[in-house]
C-alpha cells in the first residue's frame, strides 16, 4: 500500500502545483473517479498555504465538487486571498483535472473564511454529548471488498449499526500521508475523512441506490488534535431525489465543528 494520496510531481508549474494521485485515493463507488476525502484535503492544504498568517487560523471551509474528479492524470492546484483584512480574511483555492478532451478543466474548489486569533479560552463551550470511545467500535474491514481504494487508506471503527435509527456514529484516521513526504497537519487529517459524513448517516440500501454529495461545508469552532476524528451524522432524503446530510465532528477531547452536505440520489 502507498504511504500518500498524492505525490508533488512539480511545485513550479505555470498552472499551479502539479500532482498525481495514488490508488488510495479511488473512489468506492467506481475506480475511475477520487473519492471526496482527499480532494478536500488537497484543496484546504492550499488554502492554509496560501500566504499563510500563523496569528490566523480557518473557521470555516466549503468545499465543491464540480463533477467527477478523475483519478488519473495530472492535477494542478492554485490559491488566492479573495479579501484581504486585520482580523478577517478569505481565501479560494481551485483544483483543475485533465478533461475527456486532454485539457486541464476546473474538477473542484474551495474558499475559506480565516479569522484572527486570541484568547478566549474562558468562553470555552460545547454542548454536544460525546461519542463513544473507539474501545466500542468495530471494524467492518470494507477494504476487503474493493480493489486498492480509498478504504484501504484508513482505519475506521462503526460505533452503530447503518440499520439503527438515529444518527450513524464513526472513528476514522488515515493512514496514509495527504502528499508523499510532508507532515499532515490537524484540518489536512480532518477534511480527509470528513466527507464520509454522508456514508455514515446514510439508511438507505447501497446495492439500491446512490448517494453522491456535491460539497460539504464544515465550521470549526476548534482545531482538531490527535490523529483520530469522530462523526456523528445523519441524511435526510426528500421525495425528490435530494437529500442534505448534517452531522458533528470530534477529536478526543470532544466537539470540534459541524458538517453539512447536498446529495444527489438515484436508482442504480
Amino acid at each position: 500500500m502507498t504511504d500518500s494520496y498524492y505525490e508533488l510531481v512539480d511545485a513550479d508549474d505555470p498552472r499551479g502545483e502539479r500532482f498525481r494521485a495514488t490508488d488510495m485515493v479511488r473512489s468506492t463507488w467506481t475506480s475511475h473517479i477520487q473519492h471526496g476525502g482527499p480532494v478536500s484535503a488537497l484543496l484546504v492544504r492550499a488554502v492554509q498555504r496560501c500566504q499563510r498568517r500563523d496569528d490566523m487560523r480557518l473557521s470555516r471551509v466549503v468545499v465543491d465538487l464540480l463533477g467527477p474528479v478523475p483519478a488519473d492524470g495530472d492535477l494542478w492546484m492554485t490559491a488566492t486571498v479573495e479579501r484581504r483584512g486585520k482580523q478577517i480574511e478569505l481565501v479560494s483555492a481551485q483544483m483543475l483535472g485533465t478533461g475527456p478532451d486532454g485539457q486541464p478543466r476546473p474538477v473542484a474548489s474551495a474558499s475559506g473564511w480565516r479569522m484572527l486569533t486570541l484568547d478566549t479560552e474562558a468562553l470555552l463551550s460545547a454542548p454536544v454529548a460525546p461519542l463513544s470511545p473507539r474501545s466500542a467500535g468495530v471494524n467492518r474491514n470494507l477494504a476487503d471488498n474493493f480493489d486498492p481504494n480509498y478504504v484501504h487508506s484508513l482505519e475506521w471503527l462503526w460505533l452503530t449499526d447503518h440499520t439503527a435509527p438515529g444518527p450513524g456514529e464513526s472513528w476514522l484516521r488515515p493512514q496514509v500521508d495527504l502528499v508523499q513526504g510532508e507532515e499532515i497537519t490537524p484540518l489536512e487529517r480532518l477534511f480527509a475523512v470528513a466527507d464520509c459524513a454522508n456514508g455514515i448517516g446514510s439508511k438507505i440500501d447501497i446495492r439500491k441506490y446512490t448517494f453522491l454529495n456535491t460539497d460539504l461545508v464544515v465550521h470549526l469552532h476548534r482545531v482538531p488534535v490527535g490523529e483520530w476524528t469522530g462523526i456523528r451524522s445523519e441524511t435526510m432524503y426528500g421525495p425528490d431525489g435530494v437529500g442534505t446530510t448534517v452531522g458533528t465532528l470530534f477529536d478526543d477531547d470532544g466537539a470540534v465543528g459541524v458538517i453539512a452536505q447536498s446529495v444527489l440520489v438515484r436508482p442504480r
